[in-house]
């Protein structure tokens, strides 16, 4: 197994960068989803810490536009408690990762692409009430979801566009939380010794065709036709997250 991203092939590290470029190209289109598209790729060349480290750190950069507008916006109380669950589980995941071997990661990751896939696709959402302690609960499951998988983003998109807020402050919250997790990921890694320097570098190196692939995007994007941006971005994970299951010999 590589301990460095310099060990990946010429075509193993042109998928990478086509991943990073079209995962930044997603977030344009929808807003989300980059995650769902890079890491199944990731996945097949890179180490499970390696690649969870990769894009936590391309994909911190992202947002960093908007997130004083994010600020004026978010539901402090409520980016609190998602925060102290995800402190709490964040290191449980990133544990049990430890214990798991590289396919079987790759395996869950395309997995749970495809789960959310159909989720996204079929329009299905929480329809119960959120209270302040489910809050936290989102939180912790986010950090468990993202410590063993490397996607924090499916219950907070689940469940958390359930709370009864104006959607501005539910769109800052879920941002500011997610960027926050990203920091709280890479101090943990630290912590566990996973904090490697090669996969730094090559998650720095990765923002750059993600910002290329979100600017574009977001250029190209109209409103009107909505529904037809939507279903290329649906199609882009669809292809990512089947790319990683182990059914094409």
């Amino acid at each position: 197994m590589p301990d460095a991203w310099f060990s990946l092939s010429p075509t193993e590290m042109g998928w990478v960068i086509l991943a990073a470029f079209l995962a930044g190209l997603v977030r344009g289109f929808t807003g989300f989803g980059s995650g769902l598209v890079f890491l199944p790729v990731a996945a097949q060349g890179l180490p499970p810490f390696g690649a969870i480290l990769t894009m936590t750190l391309m994909d911190l950069f992202g947002p960093v536009p908007i997130v004083r507008r994010a600020w004026a916006d978010v539901d402090r109380g409520d980016l609190g408690r998602l925060l102290l669950g995800c402190v709490l589980c964040l290191p449980l995941g990133l544990w049990v990762l430890t214990l798991i071997a590289p396919e079987i990661f790759q395996l869950a990751v395309g997995l749970l692409a495809l789960a959310m896939l159909a989720v996204l696709t079929l329009g299905l959402r929480y329809r119960g009430q959120v209270g302040r302690r489910m809050v936290t609960g989102i939180g912790a499951l986010s950090g468990g979801l993202g410590g063993v998988a490397g996607l924090p983003g499916p219950p907070v998109i689940l469940f958390y566009m359930a709370r009864p807020l104006p959607i501005q402050n539910i769109r800052a919250t879920i941002l500011l939380f997610l960027m926050s997790y990203d920091l709280l990921l890479v101090a943990y890694m630290g912590v566990f010794g996973r904090l490697e320097a090669g996969f730094a570098v090559l998650g720095l190196a990765m923002a750059v065709p993600n910002m290329v692939g979100a600017w574009l995007g977001g250029r190209l994007f109209r409103p009107e036709q909505e529904r037809v941006y939507r279903s290329v971005a649906y199609g882009l994970i669809a292809v990512s997250a089947l790319s990683a299951l182990p059914v094409w010999g």
